[in-house]
């Protein structure tokens, strides 16, 4: 049995009605699970770009990729190379906060560069913005002051230097 990683498939697609509900569709007929995915508009109207993170082996990834490129929406995809390519991701996360307690949390968003963007007599309302860890160990540091809600925006990647996914170059071999 093949060792299960997480990737990162990008896509360009026709920016129309339907089309992520296909791509998920396909996801869900097969039973993977995505573990996050985004959507968003290109600098060209007619196109969108998906990122969607998925925890699989190389069988998986392939077979995901195959399918998805048999789609007439899709226009091109590849799998991300996580040494090549820069990765972010957005949280807003609402802490209590009583006033005991608010100067420690507002050190903490210090330590991590994430912001204090709302605050109330009881909560606080904290943003941040990196890498997929670093989200993730922000929100171990936060979570004993009792984390009430919690959004995340999903991962989304462009290549280092002068490629793009329209060349296809900038991704890995694992589709061949």
């Amino acid at each position: 049995m093949s060792e299960v990683k997480r990737y990162t498939i990008g896509a360009l697609v026709a920016n129309k009605s339907g089309v992520l509900t296909r791509i998920s569709g396909l996801f869900a007929r097969r039973g993977y699970n995505i573990e996050s995915i985004s959507a968003c508009a290109t600098e060209d109207s007619d196109i969108s770009r998906l990122t969607i993170i998925l925890n699989g082996d190389d069988y998986v990834l392939y077979q995901m990729i195959k399918q998805m490129d048999k789609l007439e929406d899709v226009i091109k995809i590849g799998c991300a190379d996580e040494l090549d390519c820069v990765y972010r991701e957005l949280a807003l996360i609402k802490v209590t906060a009583p006033a005991e307690k608010r100067r420690l949390i507002v050190e903490a968003t210090e330590i991590y560069k994430a912001k204090v963007v709302d605050l109330s007599p009881d909560t606080m309302i904290l943003e941040i913005t990196g890498d997929p860890s670093k989200l993730d160990a922000f929100i171990k540091v936060i979570e004993p002051y009792g984390i009430l809600e919690m959004q995340r925006t999903g991962v989304t990647v462009l290549a280092r230097g002068k490629h793009t996914l329209k060349d296809r170059d900038c991704y890995s071999d694992h589709i061949k």
